[in-house]
């Protein structure tokens, strides 16, 4: 007896044959069907991009932008920079507005404005919208990032601005778009494509923002004159600010400068040089002029050629007449340069009319270059 629940065609051998080629064509078809699909679907995932073509991605990006800076961005580019260096040149500031990764691109540009001696704040739209609009001052001039050009947050701003006769730069990757065609001047921001494998992640497109905010700040500091001694007065701090320590913050002086008379006899100027610690002792006459300088060096050679008769001499006859020295004015580094290129480890500060000011040791620079 055959079940009541199997298929009448099913209850011979030949019909199972049957069954089963007819099947088996239409489950092949199925899983086909099925594998294709689930493929292209995780496709990203089961074949991804190197990480160094996602800096190729972002690179050729720059290079794209570098294009257009050179040719139809050129005329845009240079009227933002004279806006900004205008503003700054005012007294305004140039008040950067972005939302999301914009806007964390837009604390940069600012920060570098800041340091490149353009003043600058960031003012985040959506608190900008409850109370913040405060910090914006009647002609100073906006700089709107947005990689669409249709960030809610932003736009909600242009009629504010527009009122207060802030003049809107945009960096955007849309010119059609109702902040590219809201500005005064737009700059093209676009990309062909993100890095990320979804086209999704601002990635590229913060790179190139990034890149050209860099240009407009360092344009414009150009533009404005800015120059080492400036950007020293803003970098106190840190291994750069020590960098751009002026000598006269290093040197040794007053008591701690070695110092001797050119009678001084020998005996007296090794001492001065003991005591000192500097491995040298300068040689003054009247008024503090520096006549000359005797360092370690100069000893050994004293010791070499006269032996025992070296201490029957003064200062003044075994001093080097033309040591190297340097303005108090003069940055560290210059001085560092120019000891190492000197082959010497230490440098005379002094005035313009030749007074001895200081000594500035290489001790002190290492320290201040390796810091």
């Amino acid at each position: 007896m055959h079940s009541s629940r199997t298929p009448m065609a099913l209850a011979t051998p030949t019909g199972k044959r049957r069954f089963v080629s007819w099947l088996t064509p239409c489950c092949a078809a199925l899983l086909a069907s099925e594998w294709s699909y689930k493929r292209m679907a995780i496709s990203p995932q089961t074949q991804p991009t190197r990480p160094s073509e996602l800096v190729r991605t972002e690179a050729r990006a720059l290079l794209e932008l570098a294009v257009r800076m050179d040719g139809p961005m050129a005329a845009p580019f240079a009227r933002a920079v004279e806006l900004l260096a205008e503003a700054a040149g005012r007294g305004s500031r140039v008040i950067l507005l972005g939302m999301g990764k914009s806007g964390l691109i837009a604390r940069k540009i600012a920060a570098t404005l800041c340091s490149t001696g353009t003043p600058a704040h960031f003012l985040h739209p959506a608190e900008a919208l409850h109370g913040d609009l405060g910090i914006i001052a009647q002609g100073d001039l906006a700089v709107a990032l947005s990689a669409s050009g249709e960030t809610e947050e932003v736009l909600a701003l242009l009629p504010v601005l527009a009122r207060l006769g802030c003049v809107v730069v945009s960096l955007c990757g849309v010119g059609g778009s109702t902040l590219a065609q809201a500005s005064s001047v737009w700059l093209d921001a676009g990309v062909t494509a993100e890095a990320c494998a979804l086209n999704l992640a601002p990635t590229a497109s913060t790179t190139v923002m990034l890149a050209l905010g860099d240009a407009l700040a360092l344009e414009v500091s150009r533009r404005r004159g800015f120059a080492a001694a400036d950007f020293a007065g803003l970098h106190p701090g840190g291994r750069l600010g020590r960098r751009l320590a002026r000598v006269r913050e290093l040197m040794h002086s007053g008591d701690a400068l070695p110092q001797v008379a050119a009678d001084t006899p020998m005996a007296q100027v090794i001492h001065e040089m003991s005591h000192k610690r500097l491995g040298m002792t300068t040689v003054l006459g009247e008024g503090r002029a520096l006549l000359g300088v005797i360092s370690d060096g100069d000893l050994r050679r004293l010791l070499e050629r006269d032996g025992p008769n070296a201490l029957a001499h003064s200062a003044g006859e075994i001093m080097n007449a033309h040591p190297v020295t340097i303005a108090p004015e003069a940055f560290a580094g210059e001085a560092l340069a120019l000891m190492e290129e000197r082959k010497i480890t230490s440098l005379i500060v002094v005035a313009p009319g030749g007074e001895a000011l200081g000594v500035v040791h290489l001790h002190d620079l290492w320290v201040t270059a390796r810091a």
